[in-house]
């Protein structure tokens, strides 16, 4: 693996597959709209009168590898092109892309089966409790005002510097074989977790296959972790989610008489 490959463009190279799946995840999440079966895998829906918990989580991880596909990983073409590049007169390569596209997807689908479990705890406590359910309509802004104040956190700088130097990653942690790719993968999508969790919840809240949360969030996150001065948007980006917010959660108070 030579320095010079790492300081290619960030896109070029990119593994057709790869495009064809990010492709494929927004056809499907677009058709999943249109037809109106979107709202079917939302995890409210999922929960409330559904199959049941075991059920429910493996339809929501179905519908949460849509979200993977069209979100996050175009968040991760510029290491998924530096390793492709690294891999590319290997006779496994294409087990190890496998391997490490896979690992990136593990660790995503575990923060999803987390939320999907915490949110599961968010229903039955709004069930069991009168005092919560009175007051549930805090829950949607309350997610809004958590990512928007981890923007300012330091776990969050110290991920998006992780992400956004692909070249001095792949140089610390590329290991050859499927094995590495996995390691590989894992690693990136543990950062990239660390990364972007808290606007990823706001996709969680928003629902599967809601384009227009989609498109903003996918945005946002490329621009965050791929483009040049990227890192200077994640203040302002915290500053309208915490100003959104509260604006909602003052109008949710005022309209249930709260205030």
């Amino acid at each position: 693996m030579t320095v010079s490959r790492l300081a290619a463009p960030p896109l070029g190279g990119v593994p057709r597959p790869v495009l064809v799946g990010i492709g494929l995840s927004w056809a499907a999440a677009i058709a999943a709209e249109a037809t109106g079966s979107a709202g079917a895998l939302h995890h409210d829906s999922l929960l409330v009168g559904g199959p049941g918990f075991g059920p429910a989580l493996l339809l929501f991880l179905v519908a949460w590898q849509v979200m993977i596909g069209a979100m996050m990983v175009p968040s991760s073409l510029p290491l998924v092109r530096m390793y492709s590049a690294a891999t590319e007169n290997l006779a496994d390569r294409g087990r190890s892309m496998g391997a490490f596209l896979g690992g990136y997807a593990l660790v995503w689908s575990a923060f999803g089966a987390l939320a999907f479990a915490f949110d599961a705890g968010v229903h039955a406590a709004v069930a069991a409790s009168p005092w919560v359910e009175e007051h549930d309509w805090a829950i949607g802004p309350s997610v809004l005002l958590l990512a928007g104040a981890f923007q300012f956190s330091s776990l969050k700088d110290a991920c998006l510097r992780a992400c956004r130097h692909p070249a001095s990653f792949m140089r610390r942690h590329y290991r050859r074989g499927p094995g590495g790719g996995l390691a590989l993968g894992v690693r990136h999508g543990a950062f990239c977790v660390g990364c972007c969790w808290a606007l990823m919840l706001v996709m969680f809240a928003a629902g599967a296959a809601n384009l227009i949360w989609m498109a903003a969030l996918t945005a946002l996150m490329v621009h965050e972790k791929t483009r040049p001065g990227g890192d200077r948007t994640v203040p302002l980006t915290g500053v309208v989610l915490l100003a959104v917010g509260s604006t909602l959660l003052l109008w949710a108070a005022y309209i249930n008489g709260v205030i």
